[in-house]
């Protein structure tokens, strides 16, 4: 008796014109120093790393790319999923006053960004611009490259990380390795807020191997 078996159905893949391409990055609080000397916390939506080399991306018209543009001192604090009601508050908010053109029929100039958000400020060890308290991974860093994107509506921020601060119960007893399954980021999934779901298994290159 011979068994045929059939071949499983192609993917039929939609070629669509999306809005963003936000497909599921981690959330950032980046807190920087006004001229002032005020705080500003800002969300962003764009942010990865390469070694100790955090890669940012920021809209030109906000106060953390002007604060930037002369003081390249900053926090790139890190939420933990449950906290995205507090990145939210903070999401309609902007430093810059006036508030830029482009900005002003969704976002209102709010100076007090930590009160607003409902966020504790911390002092930093490296940098002026506070940590959040309240962000289980805090990382302390300069902006070594700021530079417009290729499109021109965006800059782009190399930032050399020069401390990182995690909350106790993230981190492996006893070694500097995040615990991967405690850790979990808030992500930013085309304009939808995500946690992390269940482990599926883990890189060959791990230090924190787990069944």
């Amino acid at each position: 008796m011979t068994t045929t078996t059939s071949s499983p159905a192609a993917t039929e893949h939609l070629t669509i014109s999306p809005k963003v391409l936000y497909f599921g990055t981690p959330v950032v609080l980046l807190s920087t120093e006004n001229d002032d000397a005020s705080p500003n916390l800002a969300p962003i939506s764009s942010a990865w790393a390469l070694g100790h080399i955090v890669v940012l991306g920021l809209g030109r018209e906000g106060q953390s790319a002007d604060n930037l543009a002369s003081r390249p001192e900053m926090v790139i604090n890190f939420p933990a999923a449950h906290q995205w009601e507090a990145v939210e508050r903070l999401a309609p908010l902007t430093g810059r006053h006036p508030v830029p053109v482009q900005k002003r029929d969704r976002f209102r100039h709010e100076p007090a960004k930590f009160e607003a958000a409902g966020l504790r400020p911390q002092p930093s060890q490296h940098v002026r611009p506070p940590r959040v308290a309240d962000c289980p991974l805090q990382l302390e860093a300069r902006a070594a490259h700021v530079r417009a994107d290729a499109g021109g509506d965006f800059l782009i921020v190399e930032a050399h990380v020069l401390a990182v601060h995690a909350d106790a119960r993230i981190v492996v007893p006893g070694t500097n390795h995040v615990d991967p399954k405690s850790w979990n980021p808030l992500i930013y999934n085309f304009r939808h807020y995500f946690g992390l779901g269940d482990q599926l298994g883990h890189s060959f290159r791990s230090e924190t191997p787990t069944v």
